[in-house]
């Protein structure tokens, strides 16, 4: 069964003479300007004119502090993204619960508790919003990454999509663990055995509604909710936004050629003490149907606002502006990856008052 190590709290130059507008642009100026004269011993204010030398002069003058300029924007613009990448990789980050919903709250806790071996950690019911939420794991919020469970009144069933993969659990003997399961009732989709191309000895199991767990041997660990895994269109483009937008560290990637497909594994610590974000790409296919069932990641921050920026510019959109939320005041901001993935940002002080 999952064995369970304690893990401390990880809650951690305008221009003066041109403007340069769609009528005028600076490179429109450049392209027009007369090119050097071979006759240079002649006056300019004779061949063009007192007035039209003057004007002369005063557009080089005006290139070259749109050089100087630009020059200087551009550096600022690098000092900016370098600051905002370091920022990024010092912010205190957590992987702090992953949300899905489904179709029946009760028969999926009593799933959950009796074969996972999870505690239901808490639950609310927001009546006006005609939803309920349920939080499950193997510790306490302020320290484990959770499940986030989502009933919505009246709604039974939903469509998990292909680009949802499973989630992963860390146990001590998944032949056991295995056992209790189909004893409980529960469906067994792949025997435990040795993962292909690997010794580590895996099982796979669905929950009442269908989502994928993968059950993997291993020691006690702080952390046995230990993956979630998604699939991705462009492997390499995903790395780059998670370690640049998310800041998290690209841990190890392999490669199964046998089986045509690589996976990245990302996070904010190692495997065996963290929860990681397993990215999986396989070989030609760059979409994915991703259903109506599995919504998001939620990770922990300093600074919702200073992320919102962060994804911006590396690459992801913003679909929810950094602020509170109407009611509880907890500053968040949404995103999604380039491959339309959903995470939310939640400021780490405002989620530690949201838990009390």
């Amino acid at each position: 069964m999952v064995r369970i190590i304690p893990m401390a709290s990880s809650i951690r130059p305008s221009l003066g003479c041109f403007s340069a507008s769609p009528r005028f642009p600076v490179s429109f100026l450049s392209r027009n300007l007369p090119r050097t004269l071979s006759y240079s011993h002649v006056p300019q204010s004779h061949l063009f004119g007192t007035n039209t030398h003057k004007l002369l002069r005063r557009s080089v003058n005006c290139l070259g502090v749109a050089e100087s300029g630009n020059a200087a924007q551009a550096s600022t613009a690098t000092t900016n993204q370098d600051d905002l990448l370091k920022w990024v990789k010092d912010d205190n980050r957590r992987m702090l619960h992953v949300v899905y919903r489904v179709g029946d709250l009760d028969r999926t806790i009593k799933f959950y508790t009796e074969c996972l071996g999870m505690k239901l950690l808490r639950k609310r019911d927001i009546p006006e919003e005609k939803y309920t939420n349920a939080f499950l794991g193997y510790g306490p919020e302020d320290s484990h990454f959770v499940i986030e469970l989502t009933y919505n009144y009246g709604v039974d069933k939903y469509d998990i999509g292909a680009g949802f993969g499973h989630f992963g659990i860390a146990v001590d003997d998944v032949g056991k663990t295995v056992e209790l399961i189909k004893a409980k009732g529960g469906k067994v989709s792949r025997e435990p055995g040795p993962v292909k191309g690997g010794k580590t000895v895996i099982a796979f199991i669905e929950d009442p509604d269908g989502y994928k767990f993968e059950l993997l041997e291993r020691g006690p660990t702080p952390e046995p909710f230990c993956q979630v895994m998604l699939r991705v269109g462009d492997l390499d483009r995903s790395i780059k936004f998670y370690e640049k937008a998310f800041g998290m560290e690209l841990l190890r990637t392999r490669d199964n050629p046998e089986y045509k497909y690589t996976i990245a594994m990302m996070g904010y610590g190692p495997e065996d003490k963290f929860p990681v974000l397993e990215l999986t790409y396989n070989y030609g296919v760059t979409e994915y149907d991703k259903g109506n069932a599995y919504a998001q990641i939620a990770i922990g921050t300093d600074d919702v606002y200073k992320t919102a920026e962060a994804v911006k510019l590396f690459g992801g959109k913003i679909t929810r502006e950094p602020g509170p939320l109407p009611g509880i005041n907890t500053k968040i901001t949404a995103c999604l990856d380039p491959d339309g993935w959903k995470s939310v940002f939640v400021d780490n002080i405002d989620f530690l008052k949201e838990l009390e």
